[in-house]
């Protein structure tokens, strides 16, 4: 799965969980390469293109619902309370604090698989 990420509506960058269950989070090469540009976290800089974690990056976590919004969005989802990356990719699509938003690479499969 993979999610594209934005900032303030411009395409910033690339999100993905590998089969081996790494983040993977990658600046587009034009974003990267713009100096104008801001990174779209301080944990995040445009010092490199590249970064892996085996943890869901907590500038990423900090995009997502807690307690009963949390327990909301996985029972409307069905999603395991675990399932972070899904709940990621199905929520932080608008509306998210401060500029950054991210939407399922596949945008059409995911309102199909998940009625949105």
């Amino acid at each position: 799965m993979k999610g594209l990420v934005y900032n303030n509506g411009l395409l910033a960058g690339m999100i993905e969980k590998d089969d081996t269950g790494k983040y993977i989070f990658r600046y587009e090469d034009h974003y990267f390469n713009m100096q104008q540009a801001p990174h779209i976290s301080l944990t995040l800089p445009k010092t490199q293109q590249e970064y892996t974690a085996n943890e869901l990056f907590p500038f990423f976590q900090g995009l997502l619902s807690e307690g009963i919004n949390k327990d909301i969005q996985c029972r409307l989802y069905q999603l395991d309370e675990d399932d972070d990356f899904t709940r990621l990719l199905l929520t932080s699509r608008e509306d998210t604090i401060g500029a950054i938003t991210v939407k399922p690479e596949n945008d059409e499969l995911f309102r199909m698989l998940y009625g949105i």
